[in-house]
């Protein structure tokens, strides 16, 4: 009977422990959470108050610390577009922005594609001629480009912005470390041995295996694109071809910095931003959550 009672006994013994790890980890999820909420506040509350000012006149915003929204949005919104055809702004941005992040992940791919899969002559020297051109400033790039645009007339037009980016050189660098560890070679070598041709496998097999990579390129190139202040500035001469960014600028030069007009023009401007990273992270997750089931 001792015996017995001493098996029943066991697990009793053994059950205070178990609830004890439980508990701290529960406490320690407890504190983690906590600690990404703090920092989610404390990255946040700067829109929200970009939000809140929009909502204001000027003499509110220079006299007082607002954190509750007031009643000017529209009387704002509403003089803004009086001078300021913001609605084109939009559109342009939009034009530059998609062409210029189209351009890259095409043609970045395929030349990260290039590099990692082709093994020619000076492959090897050249990929690092092109990385070295990433130390030079975008500043000085934008003197060459100027001189070599007017040479061909595309100057003052939405090509003279979108063009350049097809060689964007960190997004061939970027997608080229992503194929050297994530393609293959058996991959590659079964598809010719099927009779694809190299077009057909980039646009088959390796543009959907590069998805996270292109993602992930696509939302550094899209927001680059629409912040981009100084390349449109120099290479655009006509008001209704400026982007969001050039026109927000001005509302300061139209209205001795109302500083109510421009947090609701940068309030606009950073709404696709938002949209356009809310749905490429996405595809970024759910690759790397497949991955690691995988692995």
């Amino acid at each position: 009977m001792k015996p017995d009672k001493m098996v029943n006994q066991t697990p009793v013994l053994n059950q205070s422990p178990k609830n004890e790890e439980l508990r701290k980890q529960k406490l320690t999820s407890i504190a983690l959470y906590s600690i990404l909420i703090l920092l989610a506040a404390v990255c946040l509350f700067p829109f929200y108050l970009m939000i809140m000012y929009s909502t204001h006149t000027n003499a509110d915003i220079a006299s007082t610390f607002l954190v509750l929204p007031g009643t000017n949005l529209i009387d704002n919104f509403t003089r803004m577009t009086e001078n300021v055809n913001i609605f084109r702004g939009f559109m342009n941005s939009l034009i530059i922005a998609g062409g210029s992040t189209a351009l890259t992940i095409y043609f970045g791919g395929m030349t990260a594609y290039g590099f990692s899969k082709f093994k020619f002559k000076f492959n090897t020297p050249l990929f690092l001629f092109m990385l070295a051109t990433m130390m030079i400033p975008a500043q000085l790039s934008l003197i060459g480009s100027y001189r070599w645009l007017g040479m061909i007339g595309l100057l003052d037009s939405h090509a003279a912005i979108i063009l350049p980016a097809a060689a964007n050189t960190f997004a061939v660098f970027f997608i080229k470390q992503f194929i050297d560890g994530s393609v293959p070679n058996e991959i590659l070598e079964s598809a010719r041995i099927d009779g694809a041709g190299e077009l057909r496998i980039f646009h088959r097999i390796i543009l959907p295996m590069i998805i996270p990579a292109l993602a992930a390129i696509g939302i550094f190139t899209f927001i680059g694109s629409w912040n981009n202040f100084i390349g449109p500035l120099v290479l655009l001469f006509s008001e209704d071809k400026y982007p969001l960014p050039v026109l927000v600028a001005m509302i300061q030069g139209y209205y001795n910095t109302d500083y109510g007009l421009m947090y609701l023009g940068v309030a606009l401007s950073v709404v696709p931003i938002i949209i356009v990273f809310s749905i490429l992270s996405r595809r970024i997750m759910g690759s790397v959550a497949i991955g690691a089931v995988k692995g």
